[in-house]
């Protein structure tokens, strides 16, 4: 018996020794290392990401296959160039089964070293413009250690590899997805306050894969970043939320309306500006307002975009300067902008089409919209509700006008500052945001009492006929809830 095939029973009896300490499927290293196996092969493995492949497995990498042979790390990376990413027009995809993943903990004199992650995962072969097709399913057990703050994989095994019987097995998003004809859709899942996974499905125009790191138009979903800005400027005593915006700017159109003095920051992220949502829907095209500001809900694109110019003549910045320093450089959001990149951004954007799969051409934004058209990724928007999720950019006090409801919409909605506020009983809140437009249709929800999440975008105007479906899987009770209040 050669010391490698020691090492590999080693760890397997490691594993099989350990069941009785798996950890709760909430905890934070549980949420930690299923975060890691879907970054490691979402990024690296489904989109071949070899820089993101190489520095996430150990330099003495030991890979046990049981069809494949033993792999160290130079033979692993070779392997995956040259059968797995040579052929992009045939591509092989790992999923991992739901449910399946298990983690135990390793430990050395009381300290945490390492975790066992086992679990199960198909693997399937996809073609341009055609269906992903089952190739196969097999058993994983990965050894994760922790170096420098970094997770590594150490050892793996790859093991009872079984061909796809006569039924084929379908994957259930992609057929929640062909049964509503959605063309592509962007999944990301919080869990225990951190993002766990980030998952693009379909086309990024019809015929090339999407990239885990595909750019969505998220529509209004602008909104909840601008309205950080403007928190986060609160949270540093920068600004104030019921200071009169008038300080600052007055648009020219209520100059003689002496109800424009009234306008707050409170007012516009709430939408309580009487403000119609845009001023060009009105036959004169000119902004005034449809009722006294604070007296009633109004949903407005026009309130942000009368902040942001509030706060642009304030602090002498674009609202884009002020959103890199405050939230998208902080928060590592290097995909995400309100301004249209022609370099950046065309490559790797998703086509919207109409009800008919008709594509919309791009909006390509020369200049800020406060309120609509932000450009993003699944991954930098999952950072994003992490952060209010985890109130890492505002202070306390802050954060807790966030989730106090500032006026009603409907029986248990209501709206706080940036976000919607679903009343789930209990104590129990959701946070919520939702974006349309031709070509979109997007939501995003925060549970802070248990701290998850989902980012939902869509390419199509009906991607909402998803939402219940996604919403109940990941949710449960409290999904259930949140679609009985926005359908009862």
């Amino acid at each position: 018996m050669t010391k490698r095939t020691c090492i590999s029973i080693f760890i397997f009896f490691l594993f099989i020794g350990s069941l009785k300490a798996q950890i709760d499927k909430n905890s934070p290293l549980f949420t930690e290392l299923k975060k890691q196996d879907s970054l490691f092969f979402e990024r690296g493995f489904n989109n071949c990401d070899m820089s993101y492949l190489e520095k996430s497995v150990a330099g003495d990498l030991k890979f046990y296959h049981d069809k494949g042979g033993f792999q160290d790390k130079q033979l692993f990376l070779e392997r995956t160039r040259q059968n797995i990413c040579s052929n992009p027009d045939q591509k092989p995809i790992r999923k991992v089964v739901e449910n399946s993943l298990e983690v135990f903990p390793l430990y050395n004199n009381g300290n945490l070293y390492g975790a066992i992650q086992s679990g199960e995962h198909r693997f399937y072969i996809r073609e341009k413009n055609k269906e992903d097709v089952l190739g196969g399913q097999a058993r994983f057990t990965t050894v994760w250690l922790k170096k420098d703050g970094n997770w590594m994989m150490s050892d793996v095994l790859s093991y009872d590899h079984q061909q796809p019987g006569k039924a084929q097995i379908t994957d259930p998003i992609e057929q929640l997805m062909k049964n509503n004809r959605i063309p592509t859709l962007g999944l990301g899942i919080i869990e225990g306050g951190k993002l766990t996974q980030v998952k693009v499905y379909g086309t990024l125009d019809g015929k090339t894969a999407a990239p885990y790191n595909s750019l969505f138009n998220v529509a209004s979903l602008t909104k909840p970043v601008t309205a950080l800005v403007a928190l986060r400027l609160v949270s540093l005593g920068k600004w104030s939320l019921d200071e009169p915006l008038y300080h600052y700017w007055t648009d020219p159109d209520l100059a003689k309306d002496v109800r424009h003095k009234k306008l707050t920051t409170r007012l516009v992220l709430s939408h309580q500006t009487g403000f119609p949502n845009w001023r060009w829907q009105r036959k004169d095209n000119k902004l005034s307002f449809e009722a006294d500001p604070g007296t009633r809900y109004q949903y407005s694109g026009e309130g942000f975009e009368y902040l942001r110019k509030a706060i642009e003549k304030k602090f002498r910045k674009s609202l884009e300067q002020l959103a890199k320093e405050l939230i998208f450089r902080p928060l590592d959001m290097g995909d995400t902008s309100y301004i249209w990149n022609e370099q950046k951004d065309s490559e790797r954007m998703v086509t919207g089409y109409d009800k008919n799969g008709n594509p919309y051409g791009n909006v390509k934004n020369k200049t800020v919209n406060a309120a609509d058209d932000l450009i993003t990724s699944v991954e930098d928007y999952g950072k994003f509700l992490v952060a209010v999720l985890n109130d890492s950019l505002l202070s306390p006090a802050v954060f807790e006008d966030v989730k106090t409801r500032q006026v009603k919409i409907k029986n248990d909605k209501y709206f706080g500052l940036g976000f919607e506020i679903y009343d789930l009983g209990n104590n129990d809140i959701a946070l919520s945001h939702g974006g349309l437009d031709k070509g979109v249709n997007t939501i995003s929800f925060l549970l802070p009492k248990t701290k998850q999440g989902l980012v939902i975008f869509t390419n199509v105007e009906n991607g909402y006929t998803i939402y219940e479906a996604l919403i109940n899987q990941y949710f449960g009770g409290a999904g259930k809830k949140i679609v009985e209040i926005e359908t009862r």
